[in-house]
């Protein structure tokens, strides 16, 4: 795993706008229509190359494919897990019901997340196997052509955790969650040493570990860190044989734009996220709930030989950041852990759901990535003074 060895290197957390013409295709596919396989293939292989040219164009340094192929965290795990069936959640049911967050803000959610509707999800009706090959042999396949460019420094491919995957599909299989958890993570294990093996680092996409405390309001942050504890011993467990230094996690807060004001504070559960088998850990560090939180490391000790990937843009706001502002939040960092330590990335992705409209315009994301890359020159100049 590359280290911010002559200047900060800079990446991000994996997914990116797709194009219109591919978002379409994934809403007919997801709404049951016909693609014929050879467009939708094409129009996959296309949006790689193009994002991949956009993020060398902009400067990121350790890159991936955006994202592109896959239409969310259910799609992608139907399409790649055998044992789930679609289902359909109650009518009115609207994203994080019942959640801390939705019960402390009713006046906001009412109007910033619509009516509510049917939630698609799918639910576990047999054993769990993996069947994606296919789409991850594509996946792998695009991004090693597309990323074959001498200034990509390295590359990176975004998976679910165990964690995720149990957390947004539901279970009528297995008699026990943890029997459910341990399937999918015997299962994913497959597809995370592929991407190891195919030369890239496999990331670990972890939101639900940062989610619990918000999304159950009957747990303490005791009851959350006990069932943290066993999400993450799935994880290494299913991370087991891939070297560490090929890994790097990432969890965050599921929710983008709102007030926030449940999220679990980093202190809570930072030794929780370093005791995961990674080379490297990326979490949020750029909005307001969570910018402060920079202080915590200077008490926390980072494991030997272990990076950090604080978000130093965010896909809270659409305030395009400052470039002054990113290098600062950078040195911060970089004055506690290390220099050589640090990788400016991103708080999350930023557009997970395709089907949706997005928060942050495409737009918008481009110029945070020219402000990030901006802002990790300028903490260069301070930190590699001659």
């Amino acid at each position: 795993m590359k280290r911010s060895s002559e200047r900060i290197l800079t990446t991000h957390t994996g997914s990116l706008p797709r194009p219109d013409a591919l978002v379409a295709l994934h809403l007919t596919r997801a709404r049951g229509g016909t693609v014929p396989d050879a467009e939708y293939e094409a129009a996959v292989s296309k949006a790689v190359d193009d994002i991949v040219r956009k993020q060398i164009e902009v400067g990121v340094d350790i890159i991936d494919d955006g994202e592109q192929s896959k239409a969310g965290f259910v799609a992608y795990s139907n399409e790649r897990l055998g044992g789930f069936e679609p289902y359909k959640r109650p009518a009115g049911t609207k994203p994080f019901a019942g959640s801390r967050e939705l019960r402390d803000w009713p006046e906001y959610y009412d109007v910033h997340s619509g009516p509510g509707g049917h939630v698609d999800s799918v639910i576990c009706t047999g054993p769990i196997t993996y069947k994606g090959d296919a789409q991850l042999k594509r996946d792998l396949a695009n991004l090693k052509r597309a990323a074959n460019h001498p200034s990509v420094a390295e590359v990176f491919v975004p998976c679910a955790s165990p964690a995720s995957i149990e957390g947004w599909q539901l279970n009528s299989y297995y008699k026990t969650a943890e029997e459910y958890l341990h399937a999918i993570a015997d299962a994913m294990r497959h597809e995370y040493q592929a991407v190891v093996a195919a030369g890239f680092l496999v990331q670990l996409d972890d939101p639900w570990l940062a989610m619990r405390y918000m999304s159950d309001p009957d747990s303490s942050v005791a009851d959350v860190l006990k069932w943290g504890r066993i999400r993450v011993d799935a994880l290494n467990y299913a991370l087991r044989d891939i070297p560490e230094d090929r890994i790097r996690y990432h969890t965050c807060y599921g929710i983008n734009i709102g007030p926030r004001t449940s999220d679990l504070e980093l202190k809570h559960f930072v030794d929780l996220v370093l005791s995961v088998r990674a080379g490297a850990y990326s979490f949020e560090a750029a909005n307001p709930r969570h910018e402060h939180e920079w202080q915590l490391w200077e008490n926390v000790k980072l494991p030997d030989g272990k990076l950090i990937i604080p978000g130093v843009v965010t896909h809270t706001s659409v305030l395009v950041e400052h470039p002054e502002v990113v290098a600062q939040r950078i040195v911060r960092f970089a004055n506690v852990v290390g220099r050589e330590r640090v990788i400016a990335g991103t708080d999350c992705g930023f557009a997970t759901n395709p089907g949706g409209v997005p928060e942050i315009h495409p737009t918008i994301v481009w110029a945070k990535f020219a402000a990030l890359t901006e802002g990790a020159r300028l903490a260069s100049e301070q930190l590699w003074k001659k």
